[in-house]
């Protein structure tokens, strides 16, 4: 992997030239207008040349292979942000650390961010476990975390800004898809062992009976876990319209290619499977082989046509190699450095509670994804987008919803 640091600064303005500069809702001000004095009250290590941020992921473990996507697009978007003037005219300056796929673990690393580093800003986290952990922290000593991955929702935070989606813009629309598209009556729940998972799955039960259709088993495994020919057997037994898969991190190499090895083709739908949790960064390591003809229900892919994401998808590469993916939470994580750019600089300030009160109603023009929008409970509209797998490891997009989803976090009924 290319390290960022040994890219030329004609090869970083090279990727720049192809991306086109990000709408924000309120003109940014400029760096003269606003003294390190006044745009810094509370004692967060800017100067009046730099700030300094947080990356804060795991880099190894299970969790490695959904994480390292997320970091690459953080510190691109960084490269990004640097290269066209920084924020309120100073350079960005990371500190990375490494959760390790250990919960403790990220929250003594976030203590370490916000209080010893003094961060203005911290972009991490991947599952609901490490968000869970951390959050404590960030609202102990009033940091702010840009959260990229799509979840269960049933939180709100004033010190978080929430870039993925939440139960209602993803297992919700994505089950009223394959109900509506494909006749699906019954499913068979699985996932890993955590939060999320069984929070997910939860929302995705209520649902599945509110519509009167059945779930045929339910099932969660350790993160790490390998063995999935019990639960494949069970499946075939049960025969279930749909598998709900809501496998995580370096488990789903094993479970899709035990899949295929126990002659599940998804190609044929018989079952049909749905994920909520793999994105072309997963299928890097599953192979798009294994997985082929299966769907994902997401509100990114790297394959959408549009102009923005063109232009992101040829940075991305541009920074970190032709062979790189960028998946749902990748592309999510991507919007944390830029959100917060356009908080900062329409507070004026980079204090984490003028930059709470400016966030709702920031918008991204210009973003991979289309257009997104920081609501009031610090969750963005998006849209719903199914994916349908393909051989080469990409997605093609089948469906979207024809307007923004409002972010509901606490769906009445679903609690």
């Amino acid at each position: 992997m290319t390290s960022p640091f040994s890219i030329t600064r004609r090869a970083l303005l090279a990727g720049m030239a192809v991306l086109p500069a990000f709408g924000f809702a309120t003109s940014p001000l400029q760096a003269q207008e606003v003294a390190t004095a006044v745009a810094n009250t509370t004692g967060l290590a800017v100067t009046d040349d730099t700030v300094k941020v947080g990356i804060l992921h795991s880099i190894t473990g299970t969790m490695a292979i959904s994480e390292t996507g997320s970091v690459e697009a953080e510190k691109l978007a960084i490269e990004q942000i640097n290269a066209s003037g920084g924020v309120l005219g100073r350079k960005i300056e990371f500190i990375q650390e490494d959760g390790g796929s250990d919960w403790p673990t990220f929250a003594e690393k976030a203590k370490k961010l916000l209080v010893e580093d003094k961060t203005a800003a911290i972009f991490g986290c991947w599952t609901s476990a490490s968000r869970k952990a951390v959050l404590p922290v960030f609202e102990q000593y009033n940091g702010m975390l840009y959260y990229p991955t799509f979840y269960e929702g049933l939180e709100e935070s004033p010190n978080v800004i929430y870039t993925g989606q939440e139960a209602t813009q993803q297992i919700i629309a994505g089950i009223d898809w394959v109900v509506r598209e494909k006749g699906a009556k019954s499913f068979y729940l699985l996932g890993s062992d955590y939060i999320w998972p069984r929070t997910a799955n939860k929302i995705a039960r209520k649902h599945i009976e509110k519509l009167g259709l059945k779930v045929s088993g339910e099932e969660y495994y350790p993160l790490g876990h390998t063995q999935f020919n019990s639960v494949i057997n069970k499946i075939k037994l049960k025969k279930p319209d749909v598998i709900y898969a809501i496998v995580v991190g370096g488990s789903n190499v094993a479970f899709y290619k035990q899949l295929k090895a126990a002659g599940i083709d998804m190609s044929k739908e018989k079952p049909l499977l749905l994920t909520i949790s793999v994105t072309e960064d997963e299928v890097l390591g599953i192979g798009g082989e294994n997985i082929a003809g299966a769907y994902a229900s997401m509100k990114y892919f790297e394959s959408l046509p549009n102009d923005n994401n063109k232009a992101f998808v040829s940075s991305f590469k541009g920074m970190w190699g032709d062979d790189s993916v960028i998946g749902d939470v990748t592309q999510a994580a991507y919007l944390g450095p830029w959100l917060w750019k356009a908080a900062v600089e329409k507070a004026g300030s980079f204090d984490i509670d003028k930059i709470r009160e400016a966030s709702p109603g920031i918008e991204l023009t210009t973003a991979p994804e289309g257009y997104v929008r920081i609501h009031e409970n610090h969750h963005l509209w998006s849209r719903t987008r199914i994916g349908h797998a393909r051989t080469d490891g990409q997605f093609d997009v089948i469906y979207e919803t024809e307007d923004l989803i409002e972010p509901n976090p606490f769906p009445e009924g679903y609690q």
